[in-house]
């Protein structure tokens, strides 16, 4: 039986996560996080019964504590947060928690080993050379949980040998993919809310109204695959239901297709090399039989020509791209900014930026720092 530690577990992957686990029934969890949300995390431990479990917010964990009366571990913070993906008994851990945060527990999980789930866009974009080193050198598997790296790490299976001469990452466009720059001077959060075809958390999904998300991926690519920028493209498919394609020196691509839901991708990382049976949706091709394709409008989604420079210029500046982005978002989220400053503020503080080429663990926390103060205008 797998063991297993979530961390974000009341998000929308640990969410999903804990879905595909009642449908798998042979895999137990043995720790559990949340950020704040005490009170599902509670649902959660009296289902699944963890050992330990952490809360991001000190208070909210004491709080949680007193309610428990010591049947689990209730721990709190960034220590917290690492001890539980640190456990002895697991040999997986599903790092679905948004934001840099994810980077130090993921790190300390490869370096004890452990198997890493990874929906945590911001451990590769911020350090993915560290990371692949390190997992490397631990002989640990990360098997991504994003559909698109999922559906390339799927397409990849049995072509080991084979070179790679393009990754075609498919975006659904969002909800503004027609809009041009000038609608998009209005735009509210409500509308940037309203995803088409994926439900995912607010931040997410203002990253994928942004492209910001595309861009991400694309800087992810390059790590989890191995490929230059130049190997990498971006495609809308608004559909959302070829979730990748990878294409071969000999011209065959081969795509991952399914249905826009979340549970495939996480139940492939967590049976992988396994597909097990289950219930989700199937794709019915009768309906579904309209594949559409078009190039990204990089003036509408300067988000995403960001992350191309930020990749191209490389070293810390990903990491840059990334709290300023985070930021960002977070004041398009309170109303304080409007939807086209987002990619205005990034872009600021990527210019206000002295690279360093090669950092360090240390020095991409510090990067990320500056960055988040530079990003809130002090």
């Amino acid at each position: 039986m797998k063991k297993i530690s979530i961390l974000g577990s009341t998000g929308s992957i640990g969410t999903q996560t804990l879905d595909v686990i009642r449908n798998l029934k042979d895999i137990e969890v043995l720790g559990l996080t949340t950020n704040k949300n005490i009170e599902l995390l509670e649902k959660q431990i009296n289902e699944f019964h963890p050992k330990k479990v952490a809360v991001m917010d000190e208070k909210k964990a004491y709080e949680l504590k007193k309610k428990l009366s010591n049947s689990v571990e209730v721990l709190s913070g960034i220590e917290g947060l690492n001890e539980i993906a640190t456990m002895d008994e697991i040999d997986t851990v599903v790092t679905s928690v948004v934001g840099t945060v994810g980077l130090i527990p993921t790190f300390k999980a490869i370096k004890k080993e452990k198997n890493i789930a990874l929906a945590n866009k911001e451990t590769l974009v911020t350090a993915g050379k560290i990371i692949m080193e390190e997992a490397k050198n631990n002989n640990v598997k990360i098997i991504p949980v994003d559909s698109e790296h999922s559906a390339i790490f799927q397409c990849l299976q049995g072509n080991e040998e084979n070179k790679i001469e393009r990754i075609i990452l498919t975006a659904s466009g969002g909800p503004f993919r027609n809009k041009n720059i000038e609608d998009l001077k209005n735009v509210t959060l409500e509308e940037a809310l309203k995803h088409p075809n994926w439900s995912m958390g607010k931040k997410i999904t203002i990253d994928s109204a942004t492209m910001m998300n595309k861009g991400l991926e694309v800087i992810e690519a390059k790590w989890l695959f191995g490929v230059e920028l130049d190997q990498i493209e971006v495609l809308i498919h608004p559909q959302s239901i070829i979730h990748s394609m990878v294409e071969f020196e000999d011209g065959s691509i081969i795509s991952q297709i399914g249905e826009p839901d979340m549970r495939i991708p996480i139940q492939y990382a967590l049976t992988f090399p396994k597909r097990l049976k289950n219930k989700w949706p199937r794709v019915d091709f009768s309906k579904r039989n309209l594949f559409t394709f078009e190039h990204p409008n990089l003036e509408s989604f300067q988000c995403l020509d960001l992350a191309y420079n930020a990749l191209k210029i490389g070293g810390s500046m990903p990491a840059v791209l990334n709290a300023a982005n985070e930021i960002a978002v977070e004041r398009f989220l309170k109303k304080e900014i409007s939807f086209l400053d987002i990619p205005k503020i990034i872009e600021k503080t990527m210019e206000k930026h002295n690279i360093i080429k090669v950092p360090t663990l240390s020095d991409i926390l510090e990067v990320d720092k500056w960055a988040r103060e530079i990003s809130k205008g002090r």
